[in-house]
């Protein structure tokens, strides 16, 4: 059974489906524990530190985009932690599981469509080709 899932967060609702379905695995055993990462992304940070009031009112906001999360891994009694990193989602999500070795991940997927995800590309899809563990993507 699963001991070391992570679990990537972006406070989205597929990053709660995401969460739920961590949930009922690490459910399955007393001895599972969940990390719960939050990727600042840098590309996007530039903006938000120009439209907060300061880096408390931007901690602020980052926290509440996982709070309801955090919310249902205690409601549950699952042992988890909560780590934010920063960088670009993908490859920061990548570096960090490879370098900690987890035994799942669990991410949301944000349903682009073929264009989209051909374009932009998507996190989770890039996730899914780097890491060396499985990987449960949530829709």
């Amino acid at each position: 059974m699963y001991k070391k899932i992570l679990l990537a967060l972006d406070g989205s609702e597929n990053s709660m489906r995401a969460t739920k379905e961590a949930i009922k695995i690490a459910s399955l055993s007393s001895e599972c524990q969940i990390e719960a990462i939050f990727v600042v992304d840098i590309s996007k940070s530039k903006k938000d530190i120009l439209h907060s009031s300061g880096k408390e009112e931007l901690e602020l906001s980052r926290r509440m985009k996982l709070l309801p999360a955090e919310e249902q891994l205690k409601l549950n009694n699952i042992s988890y932690g909560i780590k934010m990193l920063y960088g670009e989602p993908g490859p920061s999500i990548v570096v960090y599981e490879n370098k900690e070795q987890f035994d799942l991940v669990i991410i949301g997927s944000r349903g682009l469509n073929s264009l989209q995800e051909m374009v932009l590309g998507s996190v989770s899809h890039k996730v899914v080709k780097r890491v060396k563990c499985p990987v449960l993507v949530v829709k």
